[in-house]
C-alpha cells in the first residue's frame, strides 16, 4: 500500500510488516521533502515513524486518546490521520500547524508545544474517564520524550499516576536528545542499549558480562510481556501469600528477589518505585517488537499505569540528520533535500549575545551561563567550548534553572540565564520569589522575544514585558541593535549588584549601528527631535527600526516627529517621560501584549509627570489573544505594527493641534 492510500488510521490495519517497512520509508521521504520546502521539525519526526504506525495499529484513535508531549514528533501522526495534503502549506499562514491542533483534527487532544506536560493531561483524562457514569474502557496513551522527562512536572504526574493506579500507558520515546543531548541519568545510554554487540563508551566492543547483561535484560522484557507469565506469576504470588504463617513473608521475598533482578538488569525500573510498571527497553524501529509491546500493555493496563521504554534514533533514515552532532536536525530551515541544510549557527541578536558573554566572562570569573536544554539556539555553544566548567545545562527544567541561579548568586557568582522568552513563563514563581524577593544579581537573557511566527501561539514571546514590568526591583532592557545588546549585557552585570536584570531580544536579523549610536545604562536615546512638540514616538526594541522607517517617510513629506529608542523599559528614563509629556500626542509601540504592557505603564507616567500637557496617548501593541502561525512580518502587519500602518497613524495624529 502506498502512502497516498493512507487516509485514516484504519487503513494501516491490513498491512503486513514488509509493507509497513516500505510505508515507513515513504513517510520519511515525504517528511524530508515537506520540511525542506517549508522548514519545520525534522529529526524528531524521522525517529518516530515506526512508533507512530504501531500506536495507530494497536489503538483506536480518537476513541483511544493518543497524546503527544511537545508535539515536535507529531508529523507522522498527522499524515496517518488524513492530513497529508496539508503539508504543502506546513507552518504557513492558514496552513497546517507544526504541532498538534484541536482545530485541525479530532485525533489531536492537546496542542501546546511546551515540554513535560503530557503525563498530567493523561492523568486528568484518566480521572474523567474513570468517573464517567458509564463504564469506559478506552485507552489513554501518552508519548513523552526522554528530554521532556527532565522536567519536574513529568515526575509530579508520574507520582500521581502511580499513587492513584490510573489506567494510563506511557510511551517513553528515548532518543537520547531533547534539543541537545539529554541531561539525565534516567535514560542514560548504558541503561538502555538494546544491541548485544554495542560499542562501549571507549569505542571498544562491550565486555562479555555487559553483553550478557543486555541479553538477559531483553529476555526479561520478553518474559514480562508474555501474558501467560503474568497470569502464572499472579497465581504463584497468591499461593505463597496463602501459605500458613510464612505466607506474607514468602510473597514479599519473591517480590524482593524480582526487584533485585530488575534493579541489576534494568536500572530504569526506578519507575516501579513510583508505582508505575516498567517494560523495556524496546527497539523503536522494530515494528513487530513495538506492536507486541503495545498489545501486551493494552492487556495489562488494568493493573495500573505502565511505561513502555522505546529506544529510537533521532533523524533516522536521513544521513544529514543522523550526522548532525548538535541536534540531529531537530529543526531545519528551508533547504535542499539532496544536500541537507547548512550547519546551524547563531545569527542576529543571538550571535551578538554569544560573542558578548564570552568577552565579559573573560574579564569576570564570576560569570556562569545557564540554559534549559537549549545551548545551541540561545548561542551558548561557543561559551560551553570556551568555559566548560562555567556552563550549565539543566535540561528542560526552567524552574530549576532560575532557582539554581538564585543559589549561585547567593554564593557570589553572576549567573546569566539564557532562555526563550516563552519558556520563562514556566518559571514565573521562581523568578518573583526566589530571585527578585531576595534582590539577587541574576541576569536573564530572553531570546525569541516578541512575535516568532512559524511555531505558533505557544512560541510567541509576547508576555515577558507585561509580566516582568510588575516584578519589584526588576530592570528590563530591550535592545534595538546588535551593538545595543552587547552594551546592555555589559551594563547588566553591574546593574545586577542591586537586583535582577532582564534583557529581551527578538529572533532573526539584528539591526547594526555605529559606535556613536549606542546608549548606556538605563537611559533612553533620542533618535529624532522635532522643532515643535507635536508628536512623540516611544519605540521599544525591534519596533525601533519600524518607527525609524515611518519617521523618515513622514520627514520626506514635511512632517516632523520626535522619536525615542526606549532602551530601558523598567525603569523608564525620567527625561524621556518628561519630554514626551510636553508633546500634544504620544505614541508607544511594542511587540508585546498591549494590555498591561510597557506602553500603558508609560501612559500613566506621562499623564502624571510634572508639567504634563496631558497629551493624547496611543498605545500600540499586540492583542490579548493567541496568535496563529504565520511569518512575523505578516503578523505585525495584521496588527497594524508595520511601518506603513504607523505612517498612516502618525500622519493622522500629526494634525492634532496643541490645546
Amino acid at each position: 500500500m502506498a502512502l497516498s492510500d493512507i487516509r485514516q488510521p484504519s487503513d494501516l490495519a491490513n498491512l503486513n510488516f514488509e509493507q509497513l517497512a516500505d510505508l515507513a520509508a515513504e513517510i520519511r521521504e515525504f517528511i524530508i521533502d515537506a520540511v525542506a520546502k517549508n522548514s519545520g521539525h525534522l529529526g524528531s519526526n524521522l525517529g518516530a515513524v515506526e512508533l507512530t504506525l504501531a500506536l495507530h495499529r494497536i489503538f483506536e484513535s480518537p476513541r483511544d486518546a493518543i497524546l503527544w508531549d511537545t508535539g515536535h514528533q507529531a508529523y507522522v501522526h498527522k499524515i496517518v490521520t488524513g492530513r497529508r495534503g496539508g503539508f504543502n502549506n506546513l507552518r504557513q499562514a492558514g496552513g497546517l500547524s507544526g504541532y498538534p491542533s484541536r482545530e485541525e483534527s479530532v485525533h489531536d487532544f492537546i496542542e501546546n508545544s511546551h515540554a513535560s506536560t503530557v503525563l498530567s493531561y493523561a492523568y486528568g483524562l484518566a480521572v474523567a474517564r474513570d468517573q464517567s457514569a458509564k463504564p469506559d474502557h478506552r485507552h489513554i496513551v501518552a508519548v513523552i520524550g526522554d528530554g521532556s522527562l527532565t522536567g519536574g512536572m513529568a515526575y509530579e504526574a508520574l507520582n500521581n499516576l502511580g499513587h492513584s493506579n490510573r489506567r494510563v500507558i506511557v510511551v517513553l520515546n528515548d532518543n537520547g536528545r531533547s534539543y541537545a543531548p539529554t541531561i539525565s541519568n534516567v535514560t542514560s545510554p548504558q541503561n538502555t542499549s538494546t544491541a548485544p554487540d554495542a560499542l562501549d563508551e571507549t569505542g571498544e566492543m562491550a565486555r562479555p558480562q555487559d553483553r550478557l547483561t543486555q541479553i538477559l535484560s531483553r529476555a526479561l522484557t520478553d518474559i514480562r510481556l508474555n501474558p501467560v507469565y503474568v497470569r502464572r506469576q499472579r497465581k504463584l504470588e497468591k499461593f505463597l501469600y496463602d501459605l500458613p504463617i510464612v505466607g506474607p513473608q514468602a510473597e514479599r521475598g519473591i517480590e524482593a528477589f524480582k526487584a533485585g533482578v530488575r534493579e541489576y538488569l534494568q536500572p530504569t525500573a526506578f519507575f516501579e518505585a513510583l508505582g508505575v510498571r516498567y517494560i523495556g527497553p524496546i527497539d523503536g524501529h522494530d515494528q513487530r517488537a513495538l506492536e507486541h509491546a503495545l498489545k501486551s500493555a493494552a492487556t495489562r493496563v488494568e493493573e495500573g499505569p505502565l511505561v513502555i521504554h522505546v529506544i529510537t534514533q533521532k533523524g533516522r533514515g536521513y544521513p544529514p540528520a543522523e550526522d548532525d552532532d548538535e541536534k540531529n536536525l531537530h529543526d531545519a530551515p528551508v533547504f535542499d533535500p539532496v544536500t541537507g541544510p547548512p550547519k546551524s549557527v547563531p545569527t542576529g541578536y543571538t550571535q551578538a549575545f554569544a560573542d558578548s558573554i564570552i568577552k565579559i566572562a573573560e574579564q569576570d570569573s564570576r560569570i556562569v551561563a545557564i540554559t534549559a536544554a537549549m545551548p545551541g539556539p540561545t548561542g551558548l555553544l561557543p561559551f560551553q567550548s570556551r568555559f566548560p566548567e562555567r556552563f550549565i545545562d539543566v535540561g528542560i527544567a526552567e524552574q530549576h534553572a532560575v532557582t539554581a541561579a538564585a543559589g549561585m548568586a547567593m554564593g557570589g557568582l553572576r549567573p546569566v540565564v539564557a532562555l526563550y522568552s516563552t519558556f520563562l513563563n514556566r518559571a514565573w514563581d521562581q523568578l518573583v520569589y526566589d530571585v527578585a524577593l531576595h534582590r539577587l544579581p541574576v541576569v536573564f537573557c530572553l531570546d525569541r522575544a516578541g512575535v516568532t511566527g512559524d511555531d505558533g501561539p505557544s512560541h510567541n514571546g509576547v508576555y515577558d514585558m507585561a509580566l516582568l514590568s510588575k516584578v519589584p526591583g526588576m530592570r528590563l532592557l530591550a535592545p534595538s541593535s546588535a551593538q545595543e545588546l552587547t552594551q546592555m549585557l555589559e551594563d547588566a552585570i553591574g546593574l545586577a549588584d542591586s537586583g535582577p536584570v532582564a534583557i529581551r531580544y527578538p529572533k532573526g536579523l539584528a539591526r547594526s549601528v555605529g559606535e556613536h549610536e549606542i546608549g548606556c545604562g538605563l537611559q533612553a536615546r533620542k533618535l529624532q527631535a522635532s522643532s515643535v512638540p507635536n508628536v512623540c514616538v516611544l519605540a521599544i526594541g525591534k519596533m525601533v527600526a519600524i518607527a525609524e522607517s515611518a519617521v523618515r517617510t513622514l520627514a520626506g513629506r514635511g512632517t516632523e516627529i520626535t522619536l525615542y529608542d526606549v532602551r530601558s523599559c523598567v525603569p523608564a528614563d525620567e527625561k524621556m517621560i518628561a519630554d514626551a509629556a510636553r508633546h500634544c500626542v504620544v505614541v508607544t509601540i511594542e511587540d508585546g501584549i498591549r494590555d498591561g504592557g510597557i506602553g500603558m505603564m508609560f501612559a500613566d507616567l506621562i499623564t502624571s509627570a510634572p508639567g504634563s500637557v496631558q497629551p493624547k496617548i496611543r498605545v500600540l501593541g499586540l492583542p490579548s489573544r493567541f496568535i496563529s502561525h504565520a511569518k512575523p512580518a505578516a503578523i505585525l502587519k495584521e496588527n497594524a505594527l508595520d511601518a506603513d500602518s504607523l505612517v498612516e497613524l502618525l500622519a493622522d495624529l500629526a494634525t492634532v493641534k496643541p490645546k
